[in-house]
């Protein structure tokens, strides 16, 4: 049997959309030769759907263009939707892959493993499955599995999640190939996990594993795709491409299939994510052009390098805006930068707005110094006139503050963290240059055939990246003024936010001042009121700002040095 690996990129709620995109696969796989062809989880409404599943007309729709495929489709596919619950309590629906052709739909398979952890939060929405059963097509026995039913085998996990394991009950009733629908958002290291899961699963259970991923950016998660087959002998037999829509065919005769390339290193797959995620947000929203605020600093260069391969550098706006303490040579990088991406510029001078506003405040502050205030002041300025020129030209704001920034609240409210989209939120400081070089290093590919950056000369200035970092808030202003250097914040941050460690064994580990530790954790959790007050950011961490972490504002918890919270709590 030949099977498909059909990689598409489906927008959540668009049936009609994500239906032709299946039919279309599925033709294609039948030209190619295909018996069937393997879809990703919930791909005709879109993953994730979160509460519009509770609404009964998003279900019946869903239902109604399955119908509509079945008997349509001009291939045998497994199709991920949503359908109704077994049971007569609990949830109604349930997250359920449905083998359809020949004018019906031949089996339904509901998903049994229902996560709870990071960004997923499937018990909320659906009923698990009681049961799982094999099918027979084309004289093959599949065990047709939903994303988390391949995640729970107790020989690759030291401390598994669930009490059953779906793979090895469908083992045990005779199927012969695993089928994985998936909608697995990427992250920094997953891929090598889940290759290695895979792997391992394969050889465990003696058969072929097929996973088929959902690839495309929905809101702040970004699917990878990488749909891929491993053997029975734990050896990876075909591939799809990663962050783009695919086709690939495997034969389960030759245990042979089609073997795309991917990213080999981790910064590459993260600039194809963010650029993915930034595309899909501007498309999927009904956006079409995105202003980005030019400072001559490396985050917004690398934000609106990324935003000029994600739209075309018709569609991007840079806007420099200097004030009182910019200096001359950001504004010249800034324009450097507009030059090197080919998009349009527009410079806004804010001193004398800045001005009026001190005058109009002088009498409210009289006897008091310039602090903070005044910094914050010029920040929402900025925000406000980025503001004005997204309302008035229907355009994207993209905001440009890192995840060590939003961390430690390096950021003003309603000024720099104003926005739709915040790119590189989920992006620490130290990894912000590593993608400022190797945006440079590549190039200068803007992502279009027909779109190049000059050959042979980096797109981001080299002052951009070799400045000390500044908010250019106030005279000689450097981040370090406040700041750890940023080699050290971020690994304080990754220990604290990704890893759950406390200061003191962050301290232990990194070899690093207890107290530089103890300041650095509790501006993280002071500041958890500005973060979810901030623009959504696409996720490319374990653990981003955003859905999948989940702190109170009002709370008086603190890790306090050798305060450890026991392990089972």
């Amino acid at each position: 049997m030949k099977v498909a690996l059909a990689q598409i990129n489906p927008t959540v709620g668009d049936f009609e959309g994500n239906a032709a995109k299946i039919r279309d696969s599925a033709a294609e796989a039948r030209r190619r030769g295909a018996d069937l062809a393997i879809f990703s989880e919930l791909c005709l409404c879109g993953y994730p759907p979160f509460d519009l599943v509770e609404r009964p007309a998003f279900v019946q729709r869903n239902l109604e263009e399955l119908d509509r495929l079945a008997a349509e489709i001009p291939l045998p596919s497994i199709v991920g939707l949503v359908g109704h619950a077994q049971d007569e309590v609990g949830k109604r629906v349930a997250n359920c892959a449905a083998l359809v052709g020949f004018g019906r739909i031949l089996f339904l398979q509901r998903k049994m493993l229902l996560p709870t952890y990071d960004v997923f939060d499937e018990s909320r929405y659906f009923q698990p499955a009681h049961t799982q059963h094999a099918v027979e097509f084309c004289g093959v026995r599949l065990g047709i599995t939903v994303c988390e039913d391949i995640w729970n085998d107790k020989q690759f996990w030291a401390r598994p999640l669930y009490e059953r394991d779906p793979v090895a009950e469908l083992v045990a009733k005779g199927a012969e190939l695993i089928i994985n629908v998936s909608s697995s958002p990427f992250h920094l290291q997953k891929r090598d996990l889940r290759a290695k899961m895979l792997s391992s699963l394969a050889v465990h259970h003696g058969r072929a594993v097929v996973y088929v991923n959902q690839v495309g950016g929905n809101d702040s998660l970004v699917f990878d795709g990488a749909s891929c087959v491993y053997s029975g002998s734990g050896e990876m037999a075909a591939r799809a491409t990663a962050f783009a829509e695919d086709l690939v065919l495997y034969d389960t005769e030759t245990q042979r299939g089609d073997v795309h390339p991917q990213p080999e290193e981790e910064i590459e797959a993260v600039h194809q994510a963010l650029v993915l995620g930034a595309r899909d947000y501007v498309r999927k929203c009904g956006f079409r052009r995105v202003i980005v605020g030019l400072s001559g600093g490396v985050d917004s260069a690398v934000v609106a390098t990324l935003a000029t391969e994600a739209v075309g550098p018709q569609n991007v706006l840079g806007v420099g805006m200097p004030g009182p303490y910019s200096s001359e040579g950001s504004i010249a990088d800034s324009q450097q930068l507009v030059r090197n991406l080919g998009i349009e510029f527009q410079l806004i001078p804010i001193t004398t707005i800045f001005d009026a506003y001190r005058n109009a405040l002088s009498e409210s502050f009289r006897g008091r110094p310039e602090d903070a205030t005044e910094e914050n002041i010029q920040a929402r300025i900025r925000g406000n006139l980025l503001m004005a020129l997204s309302n008035k030209f229907g355009a994207l704001l993209l905001t440009t503050g890192n995840k060590s920034e939003l961390a430690v609240g390096y950021c003003t409210l309603y000024g720099d963290m104003a926005g739709g989209l915040a790119v590189i939120s989920d992006v620490p400081k130290t990894m912000v240059y590593s993608l400022a070089e190797h945006l440079n290093s590549t190039g200068g590919m803007l992502g279009n055939a027909d779109q190049q950056g000059p050959q042979g000369r980096e797109l981001i200035p080299r002052a951009s990246i070799t400045k000390p970092p500044s908010a250019e808030l106030r005279a000689n202003q450097k981040d370090q003024d406040t700041l750890p250097p940023y080699e050290a914040l971020d690994r304080i941050l990754r220990d604290y936010i990704e890893e759950m460690m406390s200061p003191d064994e962050i301290a232990e580990k990194e070899k690093l001042p207890l107290k530089m530790v103890e300041e650095i954790a509790l501006k993280v959790d002071h500041n958890e009121y500005k973060r979810q007050q901030a623009a959504m950011g696409l996720k490319i961490t374990s653990k981003a700002f955003g859905i999948g972490r989940k702190v109170p504002v009002a709370q008086s918890f603190r890790s306090r040095s050798g305060a450890r919270v026991p392990a089972d709590s």
